[in-house]
């Protein structure tokens, strides 16, 4: 019998032993529970505090961008005025219902 991978059948991939690979278990001891726990948060910690530091370097870069772009620009040149007509509109009164 030759064996011919896609004749007549479809095939299916067998996941069962991919997932016992990639699911994740915890330990029976309850010490290296704790301590899985704690590498866990601390790799936690450690990400928002470097994450911290990339935006706040973010924002200060661009802020510092903004203000070497506007360097040599006089400060009237800079501002934008929008000029324009205004008119109060009044609160429309409606007829007291009896």
């Amino acid at each position: 019998m030759v064996n011919r991978p896609f004749s007549g059948r479809a095939f299916r991939f067998d996941f069962t032993r991919l997932r016992a690979v990639t699911s994740p278990r915890k330990p029976r001891n309850p010490l290296l529970r704790v301590a899985c726990g704690l590498v866990g948060v601390a790799l936690l910690a450690v990400m928002v505090f470097f994450g911290l530091f990339v935006g706040a370097a973010m924002i200060a870069g661009g802020m510092v961008f903004k203000l070497m772009s506007q360097r040599g620009k006089p400060a009237a040149a800079r501002q934008r005025v929008v000029e324009g007509e205004y008119h109060v509109v009044r609160k429309p009164v409606l007829p007291m219902g009896s």
